[in-house]
């Protein structure tokens, strides 16, 4: 190197205080090299998990700012927009663990908060509280069509749409890892809820969906002969659900079929079995995982 070019480096060096050149980075007490990367790593995220806040934009936010409970990212009434595009609230970095699950499981994994990202939706939910809503459908599960859900409107599912993409892509989280948190927690939590549109998601290339050939199909089947108690428990935890097989349409299998129910079959989400239901489980399994089927009574 010619001695003007040396002089010139020596030059820039000096003026830029002797700062470390890349790719070193400072730390308190050392130097980190970033010459060497290694290619072999993915992302730590495995899920993306949907909820609703229950409450309105302000009450969110001081909630999930507080010291107890977080989500990564808030979506706020579509009314709140900046240069004319929706606004959506980031509050915990995405490499970071937010407390938004709880206790949960799928798939025969726990703790999903270790190895998800998840998004609140500002929405009151239902008229009513969880335990309410609960208590209601076990003494009535006609009580159902008295419960009023509040929507979702379509701009704010339009900002969820983008954001979801945008994070499942960066993090190659697989369709059927977008779950609820009633999913997740079926005994605890009913968000999302049956208003929340999981087809409108799945149309826009979010999540699963049965197909109507296969539903159909099964629900001819189921019609005539259903599956036992036992074998819908053994289906439900192939589909991921946390669920033990007792053989007893008890309290926990009532929660998970009301999850599914209100995902899948939003019309109708009482925690009953029936023909439909089973038809709709059988068929997601078929599309999604059909190893899974293979194992069961019921397959083709």
């Amino acid at each position: 190197m010619p001695l003007r070019r040396l002089a010139a480096l020596a030059c820039a060096l000096l003026l830029a205080g002797c700062a470390v050149p890349a790719p070193l980075e400072s730390r308190d007490g050392y130097l980190v090299d970033h010459t060497h990367v290694a290619p072999s790593h993915t992302s730590r995220v495995r899920h993306l998990v949907i909820h609703y806040t229950s409450s309105d934009e302000a009450r969110s936010l001081a909630v999930l700012t507080g010291p107890h409970v977080s989500a990564h990212y808030v979506l706020p009434l579509p009314a709140r927009r900046h240069g004319g595009e929706p606004l959506v609230y980031q509050l915990v970095d995405e490499s970071r663990r937010a407390w938004h699950a709880g206790a949960s499981a799928w798939r025969g994994r726990t703790h999903i908060n270790d190895t998800s990202i998840g998004i609140e939706i500002v929405n009151r939910g239902p008229d009513r509280s969880f335990a309410e809503v609960e208590a209601a459908l076990d003494a009535d599960p006609e009580a159902a069509t008295a419960i009023h859900w509040a929507p979702f409107p379509e701009a704010q599912i339009d900002a969820l749409i983008h954001l979801a993409r945008d994070i499942i892509e960066r993090h190659g989280i697989r369709p059927t890892d977008v779950v609820a948190h009633s999913d997740i927690a079926p005994t605890r939590k009913i968000d999302p809820g049956p208003a929340f549109p999981w087809r409108a998601l799945y149309e826009a290339g979010i999540g699963v969906w049965p197909e109507a050939d296969s539903v159909a199909r099964y629900r001819a089947r189921f019609a005539a002969t259903p599956p036992d108690t036992a074998t819908l428990q053994q289906a439900l935890a192939a589909w991921g659900h946390p669920l033990e097989v007792s053989g007893e349409l008890d309290a926990q299998t009532r929660a998970v079929l009301r999850a599914f129910q209100m995902r899948f079959r939003p019309t109708d989400y009482r925690g009953r079995s029936d023909a439909e239901t089973a038809a709709m489980l059988w068929a997601l399994l078929e599309r999604y995982r059909p190893e899974a089927l293979e194992t069961l009574t019921y397959h083709d």
